[in-house]
């Protein structure tokens, strides 16, 4: 009797076993989570994890529950890499998430468009990441209007000489600061100083005592947190003591504690403010500090609206076939995101406001809204 029913047994393991991978729906996550730009991976992949685990929650998609798998790139290039061609190839994933960094979301893209595995970045916003291929999105703005805001901004505030400091290892900082440098000085503004840096570097005397020489009213700095606080720190000590201004790259855990007070005054574009008193903002805000014991910033913003943005589309789709989930995320529309309302554009970049900020007395404050 026990030999009969074991191949039986056996059989229905084997027909229960697909049914149950079934059950899952696998998305894979690339991000920070480690080294020079581990904030905005820990704060993307929070927000992520937060809009995944409320989804869940609320009966998965389709009945079908989300597993997030997560790999960390170091903030090292090739990692990015790396990590797609593992969710891709090993874990099977449907969709993937990220990155932040312009960079290594280049590096990941490529391998997503050629697998057509689509890919939402939560905050890449140089162009040329969703310029790789039809399968690659981003729910963050783009480096044009970024540059464009902040330069409408400095001219706004009658600063008519500029000085410029960009990261050239980094392709969102590059891309950044020659959107700003275009409509800056074809609206009667003067670039008074051009000096670069790579990231990772600590000391930054050289170019700031040039910067001070040309008598500058501000001094865009189109880089990452990490650097920016220690620039800010520097340009005081030698006695600059104009403005700097930014994108949102500033947006980072160690920026004002390393800052120290040495970026007060200054301004810089973002995705989104915490002052922001749309009811479902601050509950984003409240839930986040409930699970994290933190408050979040752009990035958890971001990664919550991929998610959710990502999730939304699969339902569309009516499962993830590929090809059917790429049209569905093209076809978002009026989302409304915690960064805004997010409608994805023909060139599937997210026509969406950006948010100015200043700092003032050790926190964010909020300037204004400007419309794309």
């Amino acid at each position: 009797m026990h030999s009969r029913l074991l191949p039986a047994l056996l059989g229905l393991a084997l027909l229960a076993a697909p049914a149950a991978a079934q059950d899952v729906i696998k998305i894979g996550e690339f991000a920070s989570m480690t080294g020079a730009n581990a904030s905005f991976g820990r704060q993307s992949h929070n927000g992520t994890q937060l809009a995944i685990d409320e989804i869940n929650a609320a009966g998965g998609v389709l009945g079908r529950r989300l597993q997030l798998i997560l790999e960390d790139d170091q903030s090292t290039a090739g990692q990015a890499a790396t990590a797609v061609q593992k969710l891709i190839a090993q874990d099977k994933v449907v969709a993937l998430l990220g990155e932040v960094a312009s960079s290594k979301s280049l590096e990941g893209a490529p391998i997503a468009q050629r697998n057509k595995i689509p890919m939402i970045s939560p905050a890449s916003t140089n162009p040329k990441v969703t310029e790789t291929g039809d399968y690659i999105f981003r729910v963050c703005f783009i480096d044009p209007f970024q540059g464009t805001v902040m330069a409408k901004y400095a001219l706004s505030k009658g600063w008519k000489k500029i000085a410029v400091l960009t990261d050239v290892k980094q392709d969102y900082s590059v891309g950044l600061a020659e959107f700003f440098v275009k409509y800056y000085t074809a609206n009667g503004g003067t670039i008074v100083r051009d000096q670069k840096y790579s990231s990772g570097d600590k000391e930054f005397r050289a170019q700031i005592t040039s910067i001070k020489g040309a008598a500058p009213d501000a001094v865009f700095v189109p880089g990452y947190y990490g650097e920016v606080a220690l620039i800010g720190k520097q340009a005081r000590l030698l006695g600059l003591n104009v403005p700097l201004l930014g994108g949102d790259g500033w947006v980072g855990e160690s920026l004002l504690p390393v800052a120290a007070g040495a970026l007060d005054g200054s301004f810089f574009s973002a995705h989104f403010s915490t002052d922001d008193t749309r009811p479902a903002v601050q509950d984003f805000v409240r839930k986040y500090r409930a699970k994290y014991n933190s408050t979040p910033d752009d990035m958890a913003a971001l990664g919550y609206d991929s998610a959710m943005i990502l999730a939304e589309a699969i339902k569309r789709a009516g499962g993830t076939d590929s090809a059917k989930l790429r049209d569905a995320i093209a076809a978002t529309k009026n989302h409304a995101g915690i960064t805004g309302v997010i409608t994805l554009d023909a060139q599937r970049n997210a026509a969406k406001s950006a948010v100015i900020l200043t700092i003032n007395q050790g926190g964010f404050k909020f300037q204004e809204t400007v419309a794309p």
